[in-house]
């Protein structure tokens, strides 16, 4: 009688292990943070509690936004903005309303960045985040309701807290990136003005 409740005891505890291991694995995956952080106006602010998943629908997975295909280098003409020399272009990503942020990656370090776009840009910016150091520039007007994002040089470090950097997503050399620089143009329509 004793090993029989043993037994029922242990094929109740694996069809438990066997429940939980499925819950998990139907749990919605976190979304993916955009690249750099960006101003919120009260119209956009997020709500501070978000609401519970539904368990009963199925959540397809979140994808992460993949660089375009044939997106060629962007030079400096095209931006607006000057590149640091050694910098290599990583990707863009759709910023809102007829603008991009266009990410390029570099192994010189946060502050020899900060320096040299503080002295080309003629622009002493603002330190935004302590840890992970984020740095911003912005040159020109910001107009709310044409833009998404300040136009400028965002810089950030990614080798905060003993990171080994940003990973380079073509798994080419160099395999991360310490700094990453952040360049987002002012929308066509209001460079033509």
């Amino acid at each position: 009688m004793r090993s029989r409740r043993l037994f029922t005891g242990c094929v109740v505890a694996v069809l438990a292990g066997s429940a939980l291991t499925a819950t998990a694995a139907t749990q919605p995956q976190q979304p993916v943070p955009r690249p750099f952080p960006r101003p919120a106006s009260p119209s956009q602010a997020a709500p501070d509690i978000e609401p519970a998943p539904d368990p009963a629908r199925a959540v397809a997975p979140v994808q992460t936004p993949s660089p375009l295909a044939t997106e060629s280098v962007p030079s400096e003409a095209t931006l607006g903005f000057p590149i640091y020399p050694n910098a290599q272009f990583i990707t863009s990503y759709e910023a809102g309303p007829g603008q991009r942020y266009y990410l390029f990656g570099t192994n010189s370090s946060f502050e020899e960045m900060v320096r040299y776009y503080a002295v080309i840009l003629d622009n002493g910016g603002n330190l935004v985040f302590d840890g992970p150091a984020t740095h911003m520039f912005e040159i020109g007007r910001f107009r709310e309701e044409e833009m998404a994002f300040p136009p400028g040089v965002t810089v950030k470090d990614y080798t905060w807290n003993g990171s080994e950097g940003y990973l380079n997503p073509a798994r080419g050399e160099p395999s991360s990136f310490r700094t990453i620089i952040q360049i987002v143009p002012a929308p066509a329509e209001q460079v033509r003005r």
